[in-house]
């Protein structure tokens, strides 16, 4: 670079040095035409001025090759036309300089232009070859890009403006236009019978003074078979467990107490024996019952009854609530909100049950401590979520049970009901919200509620 600018100043130099020798020579040439008629030398006076004449053309010509050149060359930048190149004006010297100079500006001009015009179709082929569909498109909904595997996803050809989805698709069409920057949308997509489940996520830019949405679009309709049926999978395995632990000692018994009603000489004999058999069957069936309205009440759960809550005014009911517990268990219980002024907009009697649950989940986890320690936190995330965090110092959850530990009627309590962490879960999803757990065995254990406020 720094050899290009001594250059481009020594092309000047000469510039400036051979229009001042033009000048000097021409002023010269004037002087001596004064002195040759002052000499009364007609011949000489009128040699004198057609060589003043060849100067003065001579320098026009000169100025105005330059002026031409540089015309040339910023024309050629500003419509972009820099296959073309500054002749060869056969004049030499810095004129020769000054056309090699801006055959090089033009000539990395080019350079440039094809390095992004190559970079560009790189990109677009990337684009238009990924699995994940990709639309792209201005507020009144002219479409600037959309990729094959988004045609492929919304079944159209070419798309020119999205309200042309009005028709066949006019749940996508809503989804896109209303969606938000960072917000994911999933939407229902039905094509000749088929039904898919799309999954869409914005964000937003500015470009040249116009916004722009970007929206990228996947079809999650395989994942979702594939966890509907593992949750599935699931599910029945742990109702067959609990309802197999009841039903097989209940026939057991049923067909023990038959035998000996058949085979008994004195019913006197067998009647201590038949009365234990009896309460056992109704105790096993007491805890078929149990497990039947634990169920029913996965399933009733009320609809949210929306309203601002102030969440330091929520935790402090909590708090309330289970002092004679934690002091009980003597258990160290501290909370924080940060900042202090937190609200959230949610059903204020569903999640002070969450908080509940989990705080005597806590209690249980961190009864074989030396100084059990259970903390309640709330805290707004830099994208505007905010989380509830209930963190204590127990035992843990090895790794292997933190999938399951959401799953209906799974626990690992003995007595423990199974339905306390999915009701949890069920809850959140009402606030369009998250749980998530993080533990590390024998150190501490985190759940956090997320709510997308």
């Amino acid at each position: 670079m720094l050899r290009g600018k001594n250059n481009y100043s020594k092309i000047l130099r000469n510039f400036r040095i051979s229009l001042s020798l033009r000048v000097i020579l021409i002023t010269l040439t004037a002087i001596a035409i004064s002195a040759s008629y002052v000499s009364s030398w007609p011949v000489a006076s009128i040699i004198l001025l057609v060589a003043l004449l060849k100067e003065v053309h001579s320098l026009f010509r000169y100025v105005d090759q330059t002026n031409s050149k540089l015309t040339r060359f910023l024309v050629s930048i500003k419509y972009s036309d820099f296959t073309s190149s500054i002749p060869n004006s056969g004049m030499g010297g810095s004129f020769r300089e000054l056309e090699g100079a801006l055959n090089e500006v033009l000539s990395e001009f080019r350079r440039i232009r094809n390095e992004k015009e190559e970079h560009a179709r790189f990109l677009q082929t990337v684009i238009q070859h990924i699995g994940l569909g990709l639309i792209s498109f201005q507020q009144d909904g002219k479409v600037e890009l959309i990729n094959n595997s988004a045609k492929r996803l919304l079944r159209v050809n070419t798309l020119l403006n999205i309200n042309s989805l009005q028709d066949e698709n006019s749940s996508v069409l809503e989804k896109l236009r209303t969606i938000r920057s960072g917000e994911k949308v999933m939407v229902k997509f039905a094509d000749n019978n088929e039904l898919t489940q799309l999954l869409l996520h914005a964000t937003e830019f500015k470009r040249q003074d116009k916004m722009y949405k970007l929206v990228s679009v996947q079809n999650i309709q395989r994942e979702l078979d594939e966890k509907e049926m593992e949750a599935w999978q699931k599910l029945i395995s742990v109702l067959t467990h609990e309802i197999m632990n009841s039903i097989t000692p209940i026939s057991s018994l049923s067909q023990t107490i038959e035998g000996l009603l058949k085979n008994c000489a004195q019913p006197q004999d067998c009647l201590e024996d038949i009365k234990t058999g009896v309460h056992t069957i109704h105790k096993r069936s007491e805890g078929l019952i149990k497990f039947v309205n634990n169920y029913r009440t996965l399933t009733r759960i009320p609809v949210p009854d929306y309203s601002i809550v102030n969440i330091g005014k929520l935790f402090f009911r909590v708090q309330k609530l289970l002092e004679g517990r934690l002091r009980e268990n003597n258990i160290s219980f501290s909370c924080s909100v940060e900042p202090e002024s937190l609200e959230l907009t949610i059903d204020e009697k569903l999640i002070e049950q969450v908080l509940l649950n989990l705080i005597i989940n806590s209690v249980e986890a961190v009864k074989e401590k030396e100084e059990p320690v259970i903390e309640l936190n709330a805290l707004m995330g830099e994208s505007g979520q905010i989380f509830i965090q209930v963190k204590d110092n127990g035992n843990g959850i090895l790794e292997e049970v933190q999938d399951k530990i959401f799953i209906p009627f799974f626990t690992t309590k003995e007595n423990g009901s199974g339905i306390g962490l999915s009701l949890a879960r069920q809850i959140m999803r009402q606030h369009h919200g998250a749980i998530r757990v993080f533990s590390r065995p024998e150190e501490y254990t985190i759940f956090t509620l997320v709510f997308n406020n």
